[in-house]
């Protein structure tokens, strides 16, 4: 634990670097979307648009992630600067960032929690939940956990349709969130709209929300969805465990690592959410625990996709074919 406590040291903001990243992160992208305007605007071919939809979606997930370190009060000294930042940057990526805190802080605190599942998590089933659930039910689960599914749809109902309602019995603070966020985003819309189209808007904006929305919808579910997790009931639930066994190292090509500003490495993010992005590899190159001997890796995190259900009595997660077999062996 005194190794733990050491990494204090790495949880002190730096205002130059995070005014550096707000800079190579918010201007390139704005300066994307200008881009692709322009292809829009000379009638370009629309795969031209698209091409650049990439990098500008690489962007809006870097956005998301400066405001993600917001969430976590880690990224600048100031803490009225930084809820304005948070602010600011959730209407950029379609997130109320005050309902997203509160549901962001709640995993954390919750992971790898069986008994305190469903806030701000990915929908969870034991096998034995599974098992004994209805048809309905276990139909609506394979739904939600069908990666083609969860890939195709859920980027722009999440960031269109689930991101601009309030849950039930939220706070008022929370709603107010949600509904400041709404009427920003109106704004640019409308703004956009009277300046250079509604359909120059749409063509450029969705592409790069969809896009965005892959890749964060994937980071997310690979981080803790992947088949050494880590998962226990009350108890026995640990959060250091949690966080070094049950968030994963995703280790990425440098490039896609920027992009995604350092969130692969989240098993020491969990352990230490105070500390910023710009301080994460640092702390992973001084911390000889956190050298993981075999990360996840892009190729290696694909299987990942088909693992849907915790095994208790194997403490890992199965797939829906391997629970068939294991219920028609029986």
């Amino acid at each position: 634990m005194d190794e733990v406590a050491d990494l204090r040291r790495f949880e002190q903001p730096s205002a130059a670097k995070a005014g550096w990243q707000v800079a190579n992160s918010l201007i390139p992208y704005l300066a994307t979307m200008a881009l692709m305007y322009l292809t829009v605007r000379h009638g370009l071919p629309w795969w031209t648009t698209l091409a650049l939809a990439v990098p500008a979606s690489g962007f809006m997930v870097r956005l998301f992630i400066l405001m993600h370190d917001c969430t976590h009060s880690s990224f600048l000294r100031s803490r009225r600067a930084e809820r304005a930042l948070g602010r600011i940057l959730g209407v950029l990526v379609f997130t109320p960032f005050g309902e997203w805190r509160h549901s962001h802080l709640a995993h954390h605190a919750t992971s790898g929690d069986l008994d305190r599942r469903g806030t701000g998590d990915m929908w969870t089933m034991t096998v034995d939940e599974y098992v004994a659930s209805s048809r309905a039910r276990r139909l609506q689960y394979r739904l939600v956990r069908n990666p083609v599914l969860m890939l195709l749809f859920g980027p722009l109902f999440l960031f269109l349709v689930g991101n601009r309602v309030p849950p039930r019995a939220a706070s008022r603070e929370r709603v107010m969130s949600v509904v400041l966020t709404n009427l920003a985003i109106a704004a640019i819309v409308g703004a956009a709209a009277l300046t250079i189209g509604p359909r120059a808007y749409l063509l450029i904006q969705l592409p790069v929300l969809f896009l965005g929305g892959v890749w964060g919808i994937w980071l997310f579910y690979v981080q803790h969805q992947f088949e050494s997790s880590y998962w226990a009931r009350g108890g026995e639930w640990s959060p250091v465990r949690a966080a070094l066994q049950g968030s994963s190292y995703y280790k990425l090509p440098k490039v896609l690592q920027w992009f995604s500003g350092n969130i692969g490495l989240h098993h020491v993010h969990h352990l230490r959410p105070r500390i910023p992005n710009y301080h994460l590899q640092p702390c992973l190159e001084a911390t000889p625990r956190f050298q993981v001997s075999r990360p996840l890796t892009l190729s290696s995190s694909i299987r990942c996709a088909h693992l849907a259900l915790w095994d208790e009595r194997a403490s890992a997660f199965v797939s829906f074919r391997a629970i068939a077999r294991r219920r028609a062996a029986a």
